[in-house]
Order: structure tokens, then C-alpha cells, then sequence
């Protein structure tokens, strides 16, 4: 059953130009390692010219000295010993006396250029420092602060600079109170005073008297033709004993 299967298989043959065959072919290169790292092995067989004072090769030096650790302690690998009879730097008395000495040295030194030109300093008039230092001290004076109105540090004539003085006039009390000046020290009757008018008034509207008029005082003059004056007159002459 299977053998002329058997027989088959090995009589087929493919194509080496087929789209499969060439797509496997294409996918086994691409996956191949072989291949992939065929450029750096022919990179690697060149060799490569590399000179001992490169830049790279000072740098890795450098970096490797820095790392190190028998360089890192080397000096004090030279040092140890020498300190025989004192524990630490400090503990001895003449290395604290040059210490201290030193210092002072160094203290001297450090002031020297400062105390030779403490009494020699020349700033010119117009230097940046100066003219700050001043303009600093003009906004910090009282006396450049209180302007009086006639001293104008702009021109007079501008908008904002009438506006402003038109607003501090009103706003001083100075100017607000200077039309009472000439009443000051002068002599003042309560009479036709506010208040002494608005009591008066209020007694006037008050007053009974004036409210109210008498008849007396009103001027009437009877009509000696009307109906009543006529009734009146004939009863009186009828009740008359004469």
C-alpha cells in the first residue's frame, strides 16, 4: 500500500525558482545569525590602526588610574609611618604651632592688599556705583521727598502735571481753609447766625398770637339791607316800650 508512495516521494522534484522556495530562502537569511554578524567578522579581520596617544586611549587611562584603588591610596600608603609618636596630625606640637602660624600668615596675607589700599581709593564722579548711590539717596531724603509747588522736576505745562496739582489743591487743607483766614481773631454775635434764624423761625410758627387773628382786629362793616337786619330792626321796634 505505502510502497509506491515511497517510490513517489523520492521521484518528486522542485523548482529552485518557485515564490516558496525563494520566500524561505529570503526568510533564511533574515533569521540567519551567520549572516547578521558577516560585516563586524570582515570588520574584525581588517584589524584596526590604533595609536598609544589617542584620545580615546588618554581618556580610558585616565578613567582606569581614577578607579583605581591602589592608585587612590597610594600616597597614603607612603605616609603611614611617618607620624611616629603622635596619633594624629593635630596632637603635635610643632605641626599645631605651623599650623597656627600659617593661619596667621595667611590671615596677614589675605589683608595686606586691602589695608595698603583702604586710604587709596579713587572712584570717579560718574561711575555706575556713585550715580545709584545717589539717586538711592535722593529717594531716601526727606528734603528731596517735601518739594514745594513752584519746584517742578517736570514741565509744567503737561496734562498729568496740572491734574495733579489741581487734585492736591483740593485735596490740602491748607488751601481748603485759607478763605477763613481772615476771620481768624475776629469778634463773631450769634446773631443772624443758622441757628438763631431756624429758632425764630420755629417761634413764629409756634406763636398762638400770630396764628390765630381776633375778630376786633378784623375790619367788617355789616349790611344794613339784608333780611336779618331788617327782621332784627322790626322786632326790636315792636318789643320797644316806647
Amino acid at each position: 500500500y505505502t510502497e509506491a508512495w515511497d517510490a513517489d516521494k523520492k521521484s518528486i522534484h522542485v523548482m529552485p525558482d518557485t515564490p516558496d522556495i525563494l520566500l524561505a530562502k529570503a526568510n533564511a537569511a533574515n533569521v540567519s545569525h551567520k549572516l547578521y554578524v558577516q560585516a563586524w567578522e570582515e570588520a574584525k579581520k581588517k584589524g584596526y590602526d590604533m595609536r598609544a596617544d589617542a584620545i580615546p586611549i588618554k581618556t580610558a587611562k585616565a578613567s582606569r588610574d581614577i578607579a583605581s584603588d591602589y592608585k587612590y591610596k597610594e600616597t597614603h600608603e607612603k605616609e603611614k609611618g611617618h607620624y611616629i609618636g603622635c596619633p594624629s596630625a593635630k596632637e603635635d606640637p610643632k605641626l599645631a604651632l605651623a599650623a597656627r602660624a600659617m593661619a596667621l600668615q595667611n590671615d596677614r596675607l589675605y589683608k595686606k592688599a586691602y589695608n595698603d589700599s583702604k586710604t587709596q581709593i579713587h572712584i570717579p564722579v560718574d561711575a555706575m556705583s556713585v550715580q545709584a548711590a545717589k539717586e538711592c539717596q535722593t529717594l531716601v531724603s526727606d528734603i528731596d521727598y517735601r518739594q514745594y509747588l513752584h519746584q517742578w522736576t517736570c514741565l509744567p505745562d503737561q496734562n498729568d502735571v496740572i491734574h495733579a496739582r489741581q487734585a492736591y489743591d483740593l485735596q490740602s487743607d491748607n488751601v481748603y481753609k485759607s478763605d477763613l483766614e481772615w476771620l481768624r481773631g475776629i469778634g463773631w454775635l450769634t446773631e443772624g447766625s443758622v441757628d438763631v434764624v431756624k429758632a425764630k423761625k420755629a417761634q413764629e410758627l409756634l406763636n398762638d398770637r400770630l396764628y390765630r387773628t381776633r375778630p376786633e382786629q378784623l375790619k367788617f362793616t355789616s349790611i344794613t339791607d339784608s333780611p336779618d337786619v331788617v327782621l332784627a330792626k322790626t322786632n326790636a321796634m315792636q318789643l320797644s316800650d316806647v
